[in-house]
């Protein structure tokens, strides 16, 4: 992962964010060459969800569940978290 600069993202900071959208790849921003935050393509944020879930889902941290098998309905999981249906 590319680190850049406090000054030169401030000077480039548009472009930055370009460019993060265009390859999906985040590029860090720090001092003396050590990252202090990331710039990361956020292209399926969901309000309803946590910072940090978004940032998860941004991240591919789920994406292995994409070859999970669903072992539980949508009932089940109502039912055994507290909305009891009938």
């Amino acid at each position: 992962m590319r680190t850049i600069s406090t000054t030169d993202a401030r000077k480039r900071l548009s472009e930055i964010v370009e460019k993060v959208k265009a390859t999906g790849r985040p590029i860090a921003i720090g001092r003396r060459n050590k990252p202090e935050v990331m710039i990361v393509r956020m292209s399926n944020y969901n309000p309803e969800l946590s910072d940090v879930t978004n940032l998860n889902m941004a991240g591919g941290a789920f994406d292995f569940l994409w070859d999970e098998p669903d072992l539980y309905s949508d009932k089940d999981l109502k039912w055994r978290y507290g909305k009891k249906t009938t």
